[in-house]
């Protein structure tokens, strides 16, 4: 099985981030036809179901391509990556109701979160797909 590793590395990064934005995705549907939203709101979300699941995949792919750090390591860099592209993204469509400063506080939190999703998760989807992790 050693076809196309980087594939099944990018397939396998794209899998959870790819479901969790469907959930949002339904959450934000529902509570358009119950509450008033912001229009920019849908303009915000266009970028992490564009680019949060790539990068996931892609991060991946980085990762079977050179591994250095362990596995969980890996991944709990990415909120490094992430939250400052959210951020940026928010302020441009005038969404910014968290501040810079609470934001980059709360990326420890998130980058617990990210290292045990890819230490325990992302690295079950690569172990079914008989890649290192």
């Amino acid at each position: 099985m050693n076809r196309h590793p980087y594939l099944r590395a990018y397939m396998a990064g794209i899998l959870l981030p790819t479901l969790m934005l469907l959930v949002i995705l339904t959450a934000l549907v529902v509570a358009h036809a119950f509450y008033r939203l912001p229009a920019a709101i849908e303009r915000a979300v266009v970028f992490p179901m564009a680019v949060v699941p790539n990068l996931w995949g892609l991060w991946n792919v980085l990762y079977q391509a050179k591994p250095r750090l362990p596995f969980g390591v890996h991944g709990a860099l990415l909120p490094i990556l992430l939250v400052p592209c959210g951020y940026a993204l928010a302020s441009y469509f005038q969404l910014a109701f968290i501040p810079f400063s609470l934001a980059a506080m709360f990326t420890p939190v998130g980058m617990a979160a990210y290292y045990l999703v890819w230490k325990h998760l992302v690295s079950y989807l690569n172990g079914i797909l008989g890649l290192r992790c």
